[in-house]
């Protein structure tokens, strides 16, 4: 079944969420809802580049607040760097970060679960150390528009209709040379009929959300188009999801995560690969950090949020990751991020506690993993 039941269990809540509040459908709260699913996302993938291995970083949500804040205080008039080189200081900062934990996991042969468990105090003394010392009060300002923009900034109506043609037509094109290339090879291919209802419901989907985000959603002036945020996160999902599928490095990875002793013996330099993958999950979380700060309009010490760090893991297996590694993909916790922020803003809309989110959110990451455990155990019994 694969992402289906993640599907269909999108939509009903997208129905129940609109049924109740009959608001949440509305151009505004649509663009509201997909500025705010961006961090779960990128943070999703973040760790799906760990739990393909088996691994798992529990300092990802620092990691974003490191990044976000070196951002902001690198583009503030007190400093006045460049805005691409803060935030290029910012991800090199944390693929480093990254980087480094997965040398200790490696050559200490230490669990990835302590060693990310404690580099997350780590990185939460450091963050709350930097604010206090560099802005007295513990806040960081944004000074610059290039940062404001990644989830302020909009794309005009007639590139937003660009976009989303481009994006039907690649995934067409994408489809039916992986057919084709199936077919050639002599392999298995699916039934035809299964690539026409994908692009279909691809295409009814962008077409909607299109017209959404081209509905003027501005009281006083004309706000149009969609966010800066959408079409980036659909660039990082197009290169990433090509080096899991069609690189030797993303074979690697599955080959890894799916039996590391028989990898080592095939040849692989696994523990390489270990390292390799924390430092891609301290750089995309690196990434999830300058769109954080941006949504906030700065970072202080009362911006911190704990919960980022279990979002991350969230987002990534309530996609369909599994948490014993060897199997997942990047649009996965594109779809988890989705059904985190659905759920965020809709219990607002409808006027739930905000304690509630974190129940509802943990009973369905419990659901997920239940299933995930469950596929795994029926695959054994197979075999």
């Amino acid at each position: 079944m694969g992402i289906v039941p993640v599907l269909i269990a999108l939509v009903v809540l997208i129905i129940y969420f609109e049924v109740r509040s009959s608001v949440f459908l509305k151009p505004d709260n649509i663009t509201n809802l997909f500025v705010q699913a961006i961090i779960f996302i990128f943070l999703g993938m973040a760790e799906v580049w760990l739990l393909l291995l088996g691994e798992i970083d529990l300092s990802l949500g620092w990691m974003a607040g490191l990044s976000g804040s070196i951002a902001a205080i690198y583009t503030n008039i007190q400093f006045g760097w460049p805005w691409w080189l803060a935030f290029l200081a910012a991800l090199v900062v944390c693929t480093a970060i990254g980087g480094l934990w997965g040398l200790i996991v490696v050559k200490l042969n230490l669990p990835s679960f302590i060693v990310t468990l404690a580099g997350s105090f780590i990185l939460e003394g450091v963050l709350l150390y930097i604010l206090d010392r560099v802005f007295e009060g513990g806040g960081a300002p944004i000074q610059s528009s290039e940062l404001t923009n990644l989830t302020v900034g909009n794309l005009t109506p007639t590139w937003t209709w660009i976009f989303v043609i481009a994006v039907i037509a690649v995934s067409a094109a994408v489809m039916i040379f992986r057919e084709r290339s199936r077919r050639a090879a002599g392999l298995e291919v699916p039934p035809f009929y299964r690539i026409v209802v994908k692009l279909v419901a691809l295409t009814a989907v962008s077409v909607a959300l299109a017209w959404l985000f081209n509905t003027n959603r501005g009281a006083f002036i004309k706000i149009e188009g969609m966010p800066f945020a959408v079409p980036m996160v659909f660039g990082v999902l197009g290169i990433y999801s090509f080096i899991l599928a069609r690189t030797k490095f993303g074979r690697y990875m599955y080959a890894i995560g799916g039996n590391r002793e028989a990898a080592r013996r095939a040849g692989i330099p696994v523990n390489r690969y270990r390292v390799y993958a924390f430092m891609l999950g301290g750089f995309t979380a690196g990434i999830a950090g300058l769109f954080y700060v941006s949504r906030l309009g700065g970072y202080s010490s009362s911006s911190t949020d704990p919960s980022l760090v279990l979002y991350a893991v969230a987002a990534a297996v309530i996609g369909g990751t599994s948490l014993y590694g060897g199997r997942g993909k990047m649009t996965y916790p594109v779809v988890g991020g989705i059904i985190l922020a659905v759920i965020n803003n809709g219990l607002v809309l409808i006027q739930i506690t905000s304690t509630m989110v974190y129940v509802i959110t943990g009973v369905v990451l419990l659901g997920a993993i239940t299933v995930d455990s469950l596929a795994r155990k029926s695959q054994t019994l197979l075999k």
